[in-house]
């Protein structure tokens, strides 16, 4: 019955997580990731006092919001490494811009 419960709990978020009809972001990875090693050691440390089943809940419980917390963190890491990304190219643009009216400037200056 256990094994059931297991399997069917597998299958559940294999279905959930390639079911998605857009990519995961980088916190729902974290969520599963950790869910998946959490309920894996939970399963192992519970098996060595004789509740398997217990350990991979509980781990998998303890994982899902490790996991998630840690790849917030990351995900918020992304969202300003690409703002500080966009920063840098429109500022490249508003450089090439004034070299261009430096340039405009120059000419009309030497042919006055």
């Amino acid at each position: 019955m256990k094994s059931l419960v297991i399997t069917v709990g597998m299958v559940s978020l294999t279905l959930a997580i390639f079911g998605c009809s857009e990519p995961l972001t980088t916190r729902e990875k974290g969520a599963v990731i950790g869910t998946v090693g959490g309920a894996a050691a939970g399963g192992i440390i519970g098996s060595a006092v004789g509740h398997p089943a217990a350990g991979a809940a509980v781990g998998g419980a303890l994982g899902l919001g490790t996991g998630a917390l840690i790849g917030d963190r990351l995900q918020a890491v992304e969202k300003k490494q690409t703002d500080l990304d966009q920063q840098i190219k429109d500022n490249e643009v508003e450089l090439q811009r004034q070299r261009q009216e430096i340039e405009k400037l120059k000419s009309q200056s030497k042919e006055r």
